[in-house]
């Protein structure tokens, strides 16, 4: 016993996340300041679910790029469209494009797939889409209303489980990787639609699963250690979750890079989501969640001290 003991004291002292917690916070810290500059400079790409416009996704007998489609969507015969902001992914092999414009009636669509065929030769339309911007605004208003729901219901879970204290560390955690992944979307300027938003819902519980996995073990430890303090508690459930949470990312991550690299290009920004969304909700399960409700507990536990000596 004595041993098993000095071998966890030891693993403790030489991985000390919690000690190390102000190198991890400043790292999120930063990372979120960032998003938050991003999302108010450059904004997100607002995909035609939630804005309103026409979705094309059309298949060509000759391989066409980016640059080609923009040149026959802004060419003379389609002038009076309006096409030259246009959202253009291209599969790998270019056969095979989605185009998103704004609302357009059947008679432009035909104008628009007569040009496309003129260029590329005979061209399929293997989806069509159009949506009105009342539409796209009672979607985005229920896309936030489904994410608030879910928060509530996780904060709510949790403090009845555990107690309020992991409950805010747990969603100040998901906050965090909620706003890095928008931050990434608005960097690069990928679409945020539908699918992009069943990704968040799935990273999010994703995310707090992981966290709960750690916050249950600190609380058995609570129970079983009662002398050590609230960092060596956590810092040792971190340690002996440690394992079981990267496999877990590690096996997730495959399946998640093997989504975006073979899913083609309709699933690509909801593969991306995924992909950004894991990797920072293991890193917050680790190294945010836990030092949020330590720190919390210390100062609890001065308040107490405190007010005990007056």
């Amino acid at each position: 016993m004595a041993k098993g003991q000095a071998q966890e004291g030891t693993r403790s002292a030489v991985f000390d996340i919690i000690g190390r917690a102000r190198v991890f916070m400043g790292i999120s810290i930063v990372l979120v300041a960032a998003s938050v500059v991003l999302l108010a400079v450059r904004g997100l790409n607002l995909g035609i679910d939630f804005t309103g416009g026409t979705l094309l996704d059309r298949s060509f007998e000759r391989p066409a790029t980016v640059a080609e489609i923009r040149a026959v969507l802004t060419s003379r015969d389609l002038a009076g469209l309006g096409l030259g902001r246009a959202g253009i992914q291209v599969s790998e092999g270019g056969h095979q494009a989605i185009i998103r414009v704004p609302e357009l009636t059947s008679e432009q669509i035909q104008l628009v797939d007569a040009a496309l065929a003129s260029r590329f030769g005979a061209v399929t339309d293997l989806r069509t889409e159009v949506i009105g911007p009342v539409i796209g605004k009672e979607l985005l208003r229920a896309t936030l209303l489904a994410l608030l729901i879910g928060l509530g219901g996780i904060l709510l879970y949790v403090s009845l489980r555990f107690e309020y204290r992991f409950a805010t560390a747990g969603i100040l955690a998901l906050v965090h990787d909620a706003l890095v992944t928008l931050g990434v979307f608005a960097l690069v300027q990928r679409e945020v639609n539908t699918p992009f938003v069943a990704a968040m819902l799935t990273v999010i519980g994703y995310s707090i699963n992981d966290t709960i996995v750690v916050f249950d073990r600190i609380r058995e430890m609570l129970r079983l250690h009662v002398r050590q303090t609230p960092a060596e508690v956590a810092n040792e459930a971190i340690l002996q979750t440690l394992n079981r949470s990267i496999n877990t990312s590690l096996t997730t991550l495959l399946a998640v890079v093997a989504l975006y690299f073979l899913g083609g290009t309709t699933i690509k920004d909801f593969s991306l989501a995924l992909l950004i969304g894991v990797i920072t909700g293991t890193y917050s399960s680790i190294f945010i969640a836990s030092p949020i409700w330590v720190w919390w507990r210390q100062l609890g536990r001065r308040r107490a001290a405190t007010t005990g000596a007056k």
